[in-house]
């Protein structure tokens, strides 16, 4: 695909100069650090309301769902809005949509601190994800614009520090926010950060971003949006709502209609390729055994990830009494063992073992899941931290070995015209799982949950946790050996 991009812009917008295609851009590096800026937004809100959820409902009142709702809601947002999140930047440009996308998630955010009802959040955390889906891809396109090759790979190579200290840091600042609750904001801090930081992103945007934009881009295909949105609904919406309404027949019947709803969207893609017109998702993709089993085996881990993530949190403050920030310093352990995991991983191992390394971190994964199922049982209710602490770093460990590799492993058993696509319905696929792992290990937990026997509860979701990494390593066999070289960077 040729692209072209203009050179430094001024603060107004204006672009002052046209850089040829072989000159480096000037900005480079301050257009990676608003980039990242907005990518720790997204980082932050992923995974807050886990934290912030129990002091939430407290708060606006609403049933236990509502807790899987602020997650599942801005993670099944993400996910649909990801599919086309990127043409929209080959369409109308990739700083405009930039600056659509920080200026949406930052308003977002207010009205997520400003809600006074359940369903107001939900709705703005829902806004949130679709905001996020607008604003992500547009980074990830102007850094291969305006980077030459032998740069490359040091600004993709930033994102995993940035990622580190997210992870670490992430939940230590949301807990500490609910807890100091600085005038009187309590749970309302969590969102009301993301104001200077976005409003920060969209002046950077407009100093040192360049304009990006495909010579030849791909019309949207609004109807394949639509068919995906539905079935995405269809599919969660029973899974949150099932328990507490009882699991009435039209609740089944729901789950039946989603899966024939993607039966029409993959009809509809086929047919609409055969017409010469773009489908959101290249149909010859899904003949590829490789990718279809890395489709399988991401939505089994990432379901798996962030549904722990959601009940060790719940388990935590509704079932050991600890406060928003103690439960996010518990988790600290976990997301030291996954940063140093993506360290070694980039020292050599994930280029060295290829696919191998995916299936050991899966073993690791599945040892301190074995782990905390075992520490559990035997301290019982007198459980601590420090006791979890040995599992922690093992979970997080695998799971950086795995995530490490996964996403060229699996991008390098496409063909390079299918790469974007195939990157979009991947990492779609990954917002996908989390909006699952919310809904069904959530779903789970409650089911299990009493006051004097929550870890019950815990040790119920850690079985269902162990059967999708089951499933994770059995899929993962059918991905290819190695990463291909140009494969690496398209996420």
């Amino acid at each position: 695909m040729s692209q072209t991009f203009t050179g430094e812009t001024g603060a107004d917008g204006a672009s002052r100069a046209t850089v040829p295609e072989h000159a480096p851009y000037r900005w480079r590096w301050l257009a990676l650090a608003v980039i990242l800026a907005a990518e720790v937004m997204d980082l932050l809100d992923a995974l807050i309301t886990n934290l912030a959820g129990p002091a939430i409902r407290a708060d606006l009142g609403g049933s236990e769902s509502l807790i899987q709702w602020l997650g599942a809601g801005y993670t099944l947002a993400m996910a649909v809005g990801l599919v086309t999140g990127g043409r929209l930047g080959d369409l109308f440009g990739r700083r405009r949509m930039f600056l659509v996308g920080v200026l949406g998630f930052t308003a977002a955010s207010a009205l997520c601190a400003l809600s006074v009802t359940p369903g107001m959040l939900v709705a703005s955390r829902v806004a949130q994800g679709l905001f996020g889906a607008v604003l992500l891809p547009q980074g990830l396109g102007i850094i291969k614009e305006v980077f030459p090759p032998r740069e490359m790979a040091a600004a993709f190579g930033a994102f995993g520090p940035v990622m580190g200290i997210s992870a670490v840091g992430g939940p230590i600042l949301a807990g500490w926010l609910v807890d100091a609750d600085i005038a009187g904001t309590g749970w309302r801090a969590i969102f009301l950060i993301n104001l200077p930081l976005g409003l920060l992103a969209a002046l950077g945007a407009l100093r040192f971003l360049p304009e990006s934009r495909a010579t030849h881009a791909s019309r949207l295909d609004l109807p394949g949006v639509g068919l995906v949105a539905l079935g995405a609904v269809l599919l969660v919406y029973p899974l949150v709502q099932g328990r507490e309404r009882g699991w009435p027949a039209w609740m089944f019947a729901m789950l039946a209609a989603a899966v024939a709803v993607f039966v029409i969207f993959a009809r509809y893609e086929i047919r609409r390729q055969r017409t010469g017109r773009d489908p959101l998702v290249v149909p010859s993709l899904f003949r590829r055994r490789a990718f279809t089993g890395g489709l399988v085996a991401g939505l089994a881990f990432f379901t798996a990830l962030t549904g722990f993530s959601l009940v060790f949190s719940l388990y935590l403050q509704l079932g050991l009494g600890y406060s928003p920030l103690r439960a996010g310093l518990a988790g600290v352990p976990q997301a030291l063992g996954m940063v140093a995991a993506f360290v070694l991983a980039g020292a050599g191992l994930a280029r060295r073992f290829g696919r191998t390394l995916i299936h050991a971190g899966l073993v690791v994964v599945l040892a301190g899941v074995g782990g905390m199922l075992l520490t559990l049982r035997l301290a019982g209710p007198e459980v601590t931290t420090w006791r979890l602490v040995p599992a922690l770093v093992v979970v997080g460990f695998g799971m950086g070995l795995v995530m490490a590799p996964f996403f060229d492993i699996v991008l390098s058993g496409v063909e390079p015209a299918e790469t974007g696509s195939a990157s979009g319905t991947l990492t779609a696929v990954q917002q996908l799982g989390g909006a699952l792992g919310v809904a069904v290990l959530g779903t789970v937990f409650f089911g299990q949950f009493t006051e004097d026997g929550a870890g019950v509860a815990v040790r119920a979701t850690l079985w269902v946790e162990a059967a999708l990494l089951a499933v994770t390593v059995v899929t993962a066999f059918l991905l290819p050996r190695a990463a291909r070289e140009d494969a690496a960077g398209q996420h």
